[in-house]
């Protein structure tokens, strides 16, 4: 496991991080539920959302100032108690910190050595969800090394993973990693995916395991996909309950493709529920948020 001192708070996570993550919780933070665990209530159901925000950039007819009100709508409308985002600078991730206002809070590193670099930030619903680990690592053969790129990626890629717990679940704990699989190199992307299952091998293995993220390869159909379902992952779409109508995630500001590849995706250990999986296909006067279209899912973590 990686050493989590090392890792400076570059980005995100607020000044009550610290104090959280090492603060005994009281039981009257942690409302118990009187149902079991087989009937948790809908209002217990965890909303987690996979987002590749599109970075911040100035080119129209797309810049993030064009953009930012429709992604504020968006997410103030769904709400979510987990975003991992992908793509996100730290200028843009500042405004959506803003724009979800104090309730929430996030944790994010530059995949390089400035605070500018794009970034793997997870938000979260502070009311519902409280810190108690998190870290960061690289993509490659020195996943502790900062900015590494050994796979021939096109860029530095890395994760970024917390371990919370649930506050309205009976002070259930459990993972959550974020991530951005390189675009260019399969290898990469391949490798990639045998790191992060051996991550996820190395975590407590009682507690429930979300995943998101842009990988960048469709569903299905690649062995990077194959890889992270035989590291013993599932894909929420596949075992929803109920599903959204399925559209490519990656539209680039086209129209949205029916039936096309999902890229963006959200994972989970076996004992997690998903009720509902959607593909969010909001945009205001054929304005989009973003050029990928964000992956949604409600869940109880088993």
């Amino acid at each position: 496991m990686p050493n989590h001192s090392r890792v400076t708070r570059r980005l995100g996570l607020k000044a009550a991080l610290a104090a959280a993550a090492t603060a005994p919780l009281s039981s009257t933070a942690l409302p118990m539920s009187s149902a079991s665990a087989g009937e948790r209530p809908a209002r217990r159901q965890l909303q987690v959302m996979s987002f590749n925000l599109r970075f911040a950039s100035t080119t129209e007819p797309n810049s993030w100032t064009v953009r930012r009100p429709v992604m504020r709508e968006l997410l103030r409308r769904e709400a979510p108690h987990v975003i991992g985002t992908q793509e996100g600078v730290f200028s843009q991730l500042l405004d959506i910190d803003a724009d979800l206002g104090p309730r929430y809070d996030w944790v994010g590193a530059g995949r390089l050595h400035g605070s500018s670099d794009e970034s793997m930030a997870i938000f979260y619903d502070s009311r519902r969800l409280r810190p108690t680990e998190y870290d960061h690592f690289w993509l490659s053969d020195t996943p502790n090394v900062i900015g590494s790129n050994t796979w021939g990626a096109a860029f530095a890629r890395m994760v970024t993973w917390i371990r919370f717990r649930d506050l309205a679940d009976g002070a259930r704990e459990f993972y959550v990693l974020n991530t951005h699989f390189d675009h260019v190199s399969q290898y990469a992307r391949e490798r990639s995916a045998s790191l992060i299952a051996q991550r996820i091998a190395g975590f407590d293995r009682s507690l429930p395991v979300v995943v998101t993220g842009d990988f960048n390869v469709a569903a299905h159909r690649n062995t990077v996909y194959d890889t992270l379902l035989g590291a013993g992952l599932v894909d929420t779409w596949d075992t929803a309950a109920e599903r959204s109508a399925l559209y490519g995630t990656f539209h680039g500001y086209k129209p949205l493709t029916p039936n096309g590849d999902r890229i963006d995706w959200v994972l989970g250990t076996p004992g997690v529920t998903t009720h509902r999986a959607t593909i969010n296909t909001f945009s205001a006067d054929g304005q989009f948020p973003s050029d990928h279209l964000p992956v949604q899912a409600s869940l109880t973590l088993g």
